[in-house]
């Protein structure tokens, strides 16, 4: 059996995405799965269980029409039997049609059969990994949601092992530090008062910011701002999983690093703007949040962070 998932959006969203994926697997266990995701979240499936392989298509862009062919064509070729589309573009739903795959599954209404042999009515305001299992509906797959699990490949780990063993440090005894994207992030000097404040009370405890290209400059700022903070720069999202995963805390943004710290299943404050948290994480003793009240990350408080990681 092969069987095709359309999953527009970011590695965050593909991640919360694999407990789907993996209770397909499950229940199909000899099916090839694949996945037709944007390039920016490609990255997301090299710590993935159950995917065989990726389909590169930006479900934003304007997209040609030679763009359509080449993906209908590849559809076409590998003769699927089953599609899950998590997008509620019509012309996603008409592409899959055209396609010919025997079973379709998608988001909507008896006015969506056309396109799909089976329709789930979206619920948006519940979490989103739920949200994306409930299309398993549509295949009379009754199983729990299950927490996002990954297979982190052996190099990966071993990098990590390298990593902290140059930065001096002890797995589980460091804290580490997202600041966040050039799109949003959590002021530089917000988050120096938060390292400040956790120094005076866990002196001996290493504190080492996460840095890749989109946080690079924010991460430069931080280093500059404080000092005894180490820095370590993954290359890909299997080192950055490892490295999350021998924390004993995780202070973030929600980013892709949030969800890399679902993944590692490692004690995680998030800090939101105007996203609501519920949506985006599971219900998890080791997952906490701050929503900003105004919307606006800056406007939380460094105190408001420094008396959730410290008790006060």
């Amino acid at each position: 059996m092969r069987i095709l998932a359309l999953v527009p959006g970011g590695i965050g969203d593909q991640i919360l995405f694999f407990p789907t994926l993996d209770d397909l697997k499950a229940t199909y266990p000899d099916a090839q799965i694949d996945v037709v995701v944007e390039p920016i979240a490609k990255a997301a499936y090299r710590i993935s269980k159950s995917v065989n392989d990726t389909i590169l298509f930006d479900f934003k862009g304007r997209n040609s029409l030679s763009d359509w062919s080449n993906l209908l064509g590849v559809m076409r070729d590998r003769e699927y039997d089953m599609a899950l589309s998590f997008s509620q573009r019509r012309g996603i739903g008409f592409l899959i049609w055209l396609s010919g795959i025997p079973i379709r599954v998608g988001y909507g209404s008896e006015k969506d059969r056309p396109f799909f042999t089976h329709t789930i009515a979206l619920d948006a305001d519940q979490y989103a990994g739920t949200m994306y299992h409930d299309l398993l509906q549509g295949l009379n797959i009754d199983r729990p949601l299950s927490e996002v699990a990954v297979s982190v490949p052996a190099k990966d780990l071993e990098w990590a092992d390298a990593e902290r063993k140059r930065l001096g440090l002890q797995d589980g005894r460091y804290v580490l530090i997202y600041p966040g994207t050039s799109e949003e992030a959590y002021p530089a000097e917000n988050w120096r008062k938060v390292v400040q404040g956790f120094q005076q009370k866990h002196v001996d405890l290493p504190i080492v910011v996460l840095k890749d290209q989109e946080a690079a400059a924010i991460a430069s700022e931080l280093v500059a701002l404080c000092s005894g903070v180490k820095v370590t720069a993954p290359e890909n999202i299997g080192q950055s999983v490892s490295m999350i995963a021998g924390a004993s805390l995780m202070l973030c943004v929600d980013s892709a690093s949030l969800y890399s710290a679902i993944a590692a299943q490692t004690f995680t404050l998030a800090l939101f703007g105007a996203t609501d948290p519920e949506k985006r994480l599971p219900k998890s003793d080791q997952l906490s949040s701050i929503k900003s009240p105004t919307g606006k990350m800056a406007d939380i408080s460094p105190q408001m962070v420094l008396d959730r990681i410290l008790g006060g």
